[in-house]
């Protein structure tokens, strides 16, 4: 009896130990150098230069390439051996429909009482439509300018109000008014207002039946090139009931120097874009018409979200959730004799740290007391849509899902001191990144252009809108490299790759600070995982009541 009792004291020391010790092996205030390890720079290279291979065509959905890379992605999470995310399946359908709207006259012109204005198709304008009918006529429809496009009440701010744009084509600026006067709205911060989806769902509910939105370099954060890439073949949209009936009939954009004209044509103020940009301006109506016809084809078909889990070991049913978008633009306009759009920064560099976080999860110490999600969707470049379809259809119930965390574009440039993350001040999230970057004796900043809206461009913010904070952060400004000519010479290197067929991997990279930024991505969400706490929108955000 004596041995007894002799051996269950000492199996019960024995558990408590062994529980201690499994305890003690994540410090939340140090770092797991096993995990980190397994992040490797040649496995990650070999993800990004496979990804953005010339076999898999751009990654455009709807496409041979499309297929390839969803196998591909599928094949790699079963190599790691992560469970299937969907049930016993890897992948997420995500019903699509394909839209190619071609201009039946390559010339698009406004007539005014004192003369005509000639627009050219992708040289100054681009045009489409989301309505699935084949043949779309707008007969003599009048231009109204109404500034911004912008009706929001919080900012005691209405672009429409006193004018009827019902049948008409509304004419709007980029971006939002604090853009250019910092005691408007959030300042140089955009809000969604800004947001060129945002002001043609505004014109849409106004009754328009089409709308021109102009294009600035500095308002966009993009040029003219990326526009016009990104409106030259078809385009994609989820499935709606209405099959669209209830967008305007047309949705483009035209070039600066093409406003001008029409404004000259028009004979308003030569200021006329500078008053819309203060307080009290009120719409203005051009007396200027335009006509134009489209003939539509489309197809409905699915693409697939990618996702793949590792089980936490004491709280399965909450779920912490890493994103990359696996898409990119396919093959398009030649550019220098090469019309593939690899797609190899924005965004291989993404879907392949998924590959690596998840390695450094499954070396790790202490396994994830929370579940571990690694969601690769589809159709972020035709606007966010596989992740609006996953925010819709969520495969985890939203209210277990603790945060999301996404991956989009990182830098090749080099490591650098600062962490950027894009809509700073949003989400209890960056208390987390700031803790992590103290670890790896980084700091946090906020991005470096917040006028251009990057919190509404990528796939966290359609966590976001359900109530899922979300985190869009990547490679600060603060190099580490004090070599200047070094510097200057990779940046000028890599310039200009944004959606052109030149974003592929070569000798220019600099991988050492995109792994240190997927390291940083890997703590934080580790960190998450081992706590019983939910982040939180913070006080300020326009998104807390969603949460």
């Amino acid at each position: 009896m004596k041995k007894s009792l002799f051996l269950t004291g000492l199996l019960a020391v024995a558990l408590v130990a062994c529980q201690h010790n499994e305890a003690t092996d994540f410090d939340a205030n140090g770092l797991d150098s096993t995990a980190l390890a397994t992040i490797s720079v040649d496995s990650y290279r070999t993800y990004v230069e496979q990804l953005s291979a010339d076999e898999f065509m751009g990654r455009k959905p709807f496409t041979k390439g499309d297929t390839l890379t969803v196998n591909y992605i599928a094949e790699q999470f079963k190599a790691l051996n992560l469970k299937p995310g969907n049930g016993n399946s890897y992948f997420q359908e995500v019903p699509l429909v394909e839209i190619s709207s071609q201009p039946v006259s390559s010339t698009l012109t406004f007539t005014g009482k004192n003369g005509t204005v000639m627009a050219k198709h992708l040289d100054d304008f681009v045009i489409g439509s989301k309505r699935l009918q084949e043949d779309i006529q707008v007969d003599d429809s009048e231009l109204v300018f109404v500034g911004f496009g912008i009706v929001a009440p919080e900012y005691d701010w209405n672009d429409y109000k006193g004018v009827d744009v019902k049948g008409k084509t509304v004419v709007a600026m980029v971006s939002d008014p604090g853009h250019y006067d910092k005691t408007l709205f959030k300042a140089d911060t955009m809000t969604y207002y800004g947001r060129w989806t945002y002001k043609y769902e505004e014109a849409a509910r106004q009754g328009a039946t089409g709308v021109l939105l102009i294009h600035e370099t500095a308002a966009a954060s993009y040029g003219w090139n990326v526009v016009r890439s990104g409106w030259s073949g078809p385009q994609l949209d989820l499935v709606t009931e209405d099959n669209g009936a209830s967008s305007t009939a047309f949705q483009g954009w035209i070039n600066h120097e093409t406003a001008t004209k029409l404004f000259q044509l028009a004979g308003t103020p030569s200021d006329i874009m500078e008053q819309a940009k203060k307080t009290g301006f009120k719409a203005t109506p051009l007396n200027i018409t335009t006509s134009l016809a489209l003939k539509n084809t489309f197809r409905k078909s699915t693409s697939n979200n990618v996702i793949a889990k590792l089980e936490g070991s004491k709280r399965p049913d909450e779920v912490i959730i890493y994103t990359a978008h696996w898409d990119h633009l396919g093959i398009g306009e030649p550019v220098n004799g090469d019309s593939i759009y690899n797609g190899a920064i924005d965004n291989a560099t993404g879907v392949a740290a998924l590959f690596e976080i998840a390695k450094a999860f499954q070396a790790a110490k202490a396994k994830p007391e929370r579940s571990i999600v690694f969601l690769a969707v589809t159709s972020e470049e035709e606007g966010l849509l596989g992740s609006d379809y996953y925010a819709r259809h969520p495969i985890f119930p939203l209210k277990k899902t603790v945060a999301n965390l996404n991956m989009d574009a990182f830098s090749a440039l080099g490591p650098t001191r600062d962490v950027s993350i894009v809509g700073i001040g949003q989400t209890e999230i960056e208390d987390y990144v700031e803790r992590s970057a103290a670890k790896f004796g980084r700091v946090i900043k906020g991005e470096g252009n917040p006028s251009s809206g990057g919190f509404y461009r990528s796939d966290h913010f359609n966590f976001v809108k359900v109530g899922v904070p979300g985190l869009f952060m990547g490679s600060g400004n603060e190099l580490l490299e004090t070599d200047t000519t070094v510097i200057n010479k990779r940046r000028e290197a890599l310039s200009g790759r944004y959606h052109a067929p030149s974003d592929e991997v070569d000798e220019n990279w600099n991988f050492d600070g995109i792994i240190a930024d997927v390291q940083l991505f890997f703590d934080i969400g580790y960190t998450m995982s081992m706590e019983k706490t939910f982040p939180n929108f913070k006080a300020k955000s326009e998104f807390k009541r969603t949460n």
